[in-house]
């Protein structure tokens, strides 16, 4: 088995399970955090996936396109991060 099969049958189909899980997570999901969490992994396989296309299709300039998705995701996670815990404080502030 070549690592372009191995690829092909293995973390291909894992991942794609993966987001079909993901995205029912942020379909249900009952709170805004499990929906931003289900966002961030979305965006963490998708790098996944572009890793693999890079691989298959011997091509790295996409790997430029994962770097930045990661880095997007990665703060986006920390600003939400952020905006949740203001909004903490200031609730706890105005129950003063």
């Amino acid at each position: 088995m070549s690592v372009h099969q191995y690829l092909l049958y293995v973390p291909l189909p894992i991942i794609c399970v993966a987001f079909f899980i993901i995205f029912l997570r942020y379909l249900k999901g009952p709170k805004v955090v499990d929906r931003v969490v289900a966002i961030d992994l979305i965006i963490t396989s998708g790098v996944g996936l572009i890793g693999i296309f890079c691989i298959l299709y011997n091509n790295e300039s996409f790997l430029d396109v994962a770097m930045i998705l990661a880095l997007i995701a990665f703060l986006s996670t920390i600003a939400f991060s952020y905006y949740l815990d203001k909004g903490e404080s200031n609730k706890s502030k105005k129950n003063e």
